[in-house]
């Protein structure tokens, strides 16, 4: 069950679009402390953000999902990005991103549950989600979102906007469907 959009009741996900790329990159893309513990290098102009729009569209092609661009229902404004990376069509990576001025209000919880209830539904048996060690807030977003920590993977990720070219340890959790 194929879901473009999905709601809660705070927030919008729905596939990115092209002309989204202005408020990707502004929002939180460009910005060096929302990126600090991403996998991806902060985007430095538009054209990454357009490079990450494509990935995007490549990605719906081939799967039954990908990344969601987070609204809130308020006012509409972009917040932040979620979504799934399939490497097989029953396993999935999952993870958020969220604009400075959406932290500590719930929404990657909120955004993350959404993600967590429409897996089964896209065929997914395994969701996991890494994260940097020292990266505390996100860990217990994994948490509340029902994911169990599996452990320290070593060395297993660059951050590149921590330190390009030093692969770091992350936590991984992972949640199960029948």
């Amino acid at each position: 069950m194929r879901a473009e959009r999905l709601e809660t009741g705070r927030l919008i996900l729905r596939r990115p679009r092209v002309e989204d790329a202005a408020d990707i990159f502004a929002r939180y893309a460009s910005d060096a402390e929302v990126t600090r513990f991403m996998s991806w290098p902060r985007h430095e102009s538009l054209a990454d953000t357009r490079a990450f729009l494509d990935f995007s569209d490549a990605e719906w092609q081939r799967w039954p999902a990908g990344p969601y661009a987070v609204h809130a229902r308020a006012d509409g404004r972009l917040i932040g990005g979620t979504g799934y990376a399939f490497e097989v069509p029953d396993r999935a990576a999952t993870g958020y991103v969220f604009a400075r001025d959406a932290w500590g209000q719930g929404y990657a919880t909120e955004a993350l549950t959404a993600i967590v209830e429409h897996a089964p539904a896209i065929g997914i048996r395994r969701l996991y989600a890494i994260c940097h060690v020292d990266h505390r807030a996100s860990s217990r977003v994994l948490e509340k979102c029902g994911f169990e920590r599996e452990g320290v993977l070593p060395g297993h990720a660059e951050f590149p906007n921590l330190m390009r070219g030093h692969p770091c340890d992350v936590l991984r959790y992972a949640r199960e469907f029948a």
